[in-house]
This record gives C-alpha cells, sequence and structure tokens, in this order.
C-alpha cells in the first residue's frame, strides 16, 4: 500500500472513531442512541502514531454519515453505513467496503474501536444491556468516569449553560487514546 493511501486510511480511522453507531457487532444487542449531529475534533494515538482531524457526525437509527475533514473544512475521508453495511471514500474517490464499520476499521488498522458503543458515550450514557464496570458521577448525575467493555471514558462538561451534553471525552484501553472535543450539538429531525 503506498504512503498517500496509508495516510488516508489512518484519517479515515480518526473518521471510524467517531462513527460508533453504525453497525453493531455480530450478537451485539445495542439499541442505537437518539439521533444527532455533531462538530467537533478528534485526536487518536496508538502505538507511537497519532492523527488529529475536524469531524461531522450524523447519526440516525438505520445510518450514519461522518466527515473527516482538514481545518479549512477540506473532506479527506466519508464514511456512510446502513443496514448494507460501510462504506469509506478517500478525497482522491477510492472507496472501501465493509459488512459493518467494525470490520472496515479492522481491515484499515488491525484492530477494532468500540463504534457501536460510542453512540451512546458521546452523549454522556452508558451503553445499555451492557455490564458497566465502574461509574462516577457529578451531583448531577451527569458521567465523570466510565469503564465499560474494557474502555475507561473520562468526561468534561460545559461551564456554561444546561451542560448535560459532554464537552470533551477522553477514551483510554491499551495503548489506545482518543480525545474527542464536541463543538457543536445541533438539533437532528427524525431518525
Amino acid at each position: 500500500m503506498n504512503f498517500r493511501v496509508t495516510r488516508l486510511l489512518a484519517a479515515a480511522a480518526a473518521v471510524l472513531l467517531c462513527a460508533g453507531c453504525a453497525m453493531f457487532t455480530p450478537g451485539a444487542n445495542v439499541p442505537a442512541a437518539e439521533p444527532f449531529d455533531i462538530l467537533g475534533r478528534v485526536l487518536a494515538s496508538s502505538e507511537g502514531r497519532a492523527f488529529s482531524a475536524n469531524f461531522r457526525w450524523r447519526h440516525a437509527a438505520a445510518d450514519n454519515e461522518i466527515w473527516l475533514m482538514t481545518p479549512i473544512g477540506q473532506t479527506l475521508a466519508y464514511i456512510a453505513t446502513d443496514a448494507s453495511g460501510a462504506t469509506l471514500t478517500t478525497a482522491d474517490q477510492q472507496e472501501y467496503r465493509a459488512f459493518s464499520v467494525e470490520g472496515l476499521t479492522r481491515q484499515a488498522l488491525g484492530w477494532p474501536l468500540p463504534l457501536a458503543q460510542l453512540q451512546h458515550w458521546i452523549r454522556g450514557a452508558t451503553v445499555p444491556d451492557s455490564a458497566t464496570a465502574a461509574v462516577n458521577r457529578d451531583a448531577r448525575g451527569r458521567l465523570l468516569l466510565l469503564e465499560q467493555e474494557g474502555w475507561s471514558i473520562r468526561y468534561v462538561y460545559p461551564e456554561t449553560g444546561d451542560g448535560i451534553l459532554p464537552r470533551q471525552l477522553e477514551l483510554t484501553q491499551g495503548g489506545q487514546r482518543i480525545r474527542m472535543v464536541v463543538d457543536e450539538w445541533r438539533a437532528q429531525e427524525g431518525g
């Protein structure tokens, strides 16, 4: 694989970190989170490599769209998911397909990511019907620390306004670290 394709796949991997809910691992019983549309930034690191980008993640009950972008808004990668699977399209229009986002991530990176769970974690919620090892909440009931499915997730909330939805998440598992900053939660109709 040439350097450009590898770099684009790394960029796409960062998008996948945000793709959370696209498809479930076979046998998983994880209900879909409410629809949302968010803008933010992601920094992903593993095995001495790091990547950062802006992202937009539009989540609906049956599908997802994720854009990974440069600071000036140029799309580096686009991921679409639906009942038929996941597709990743790079900036130079190369297309990669897999049955699930998890499979696509495994194919591109060589290790799976907690994508189905992230749709819940990004909203400051636990994954329903899943064992929770540890939960630490603040006086308002918001998650501050969650350990679930082998991941540790730390939350930061906005200091102004309602502050119900997280402003920042830091996920860690072994040598993997994902930091997500949500700049804007936008209303989304339907699902």
